[in-house]
């Protein structure tokens, strides 16, 4: 168990999920997960979930915005980086090749919100601490755990980042003549960055995948699937990280378990 209580810059800090059922949502990952909620009003009317292990917050299950809603979007997994100047993040982006998608945006005294893509796809957030610095509990059942970034352009992707954030990078050669990059801050690893698998079979697309942490991941998909979940990849023990599955949930948002 890791509890946090700010982020350095670089790494990711938080997650949250859009979706076009939030209550539906909440009672699927409650099964999965265990977490308990508490509502919070948004300014359209609406509400967001905030989601707890105990009395720490690990993430927010809100609503999806009017162009998702629009466009019948499934249910979207966010991932955000901690950055120390968001605007300066922002104006950046023009120099990095890589595209602002939203924002910055003050999120009342909560922080500043950006979103953009890198060289080959794949929104990214980046969230610059007021008030809430992150996710209170990472690398354990039902918290944060892993985020990687699946793209047709790793090489371009990795760049984008070492110039974004300054991060180190550790390359892993693959048995399919790949590479497995990880992002580093201070030495410790934070982000990975991989080729889309050509086997997917359209189960997974660019963009980026977020694991929590489960004590089984057989019992885990087992309390999905009784959820209404759908199994994309079956669970598999990864040399070095330990046995992995990733899921859909029935508002169609992407996750996957690490069972370490």
């Amino acid at each position: 168990m890791t509890k946090r209580t700010r982020f350095a810059e670089g790494e990711v800090c938080w997650t949250d999920l859009q979706t076009k059922d939030v209550e539906a949502a909440k009672s699927f990952y409650a099964e999965v997960f265990g977490w308990r909620y508490e509502d919070l009003p948004t300014p359209g009317g609406r509400s967001y979930a905030q989601a707890f292990l105990g009395d720490e917050l690990v993430t927010v299950i809100a609503p999806q915005n009017p162009q998702q809603e629009a466009a019948v979007a499934p249910g979207q997994w966010n991932v955000y980086f901690a950055a120390d100047d968001a605007r300066e993040l922002a104006d950046s982006l023009a120099h990095s090749n890589g595209t602002l998608e939203f924002g910055p945006e003050t999120v009342g005294e909560t922080g500043v919100m950006v979103f953009f893509a890198p060289p080959g796809g794949g929104t990214t957030g980046a969230w610059q601490a007021g008030t809430h610095f992150g996710t209170a509990r990472t690398e354990e059942p039902g918290a944060l755990a892993w985020a990687e970034l699946l793209t047709p352009e790793p090489q371009a992707a990795v760049g984008f980042f070492q110039q974004l954030f300054g991060h180190e990078v550790t390359e892993y050669p693959q048995d399919d003549g790949g590479t497995y990059t990880t992002l580093m801050v201070n030495g410790a690893e934070v982000a990975g960055i991989a080729t889309v698998p050509s086997d997917a079979e359209g189960t997974l697309t660019a963009g980026w995948q977020v694991y929590f942490g489960v004590a089984s991941v057989s019992d885990a998909v087992a309390a999905a699937v009784a959820a209404g979940g759908v199994v994309l990849i079956e669970p598999d023990e990864v040399e070095e990280a330990g046995t992995i599955a990733t899921l859909k949930d029935p508002q169609g948002g992407v996750f996957s378990l690490l069972e370490a």
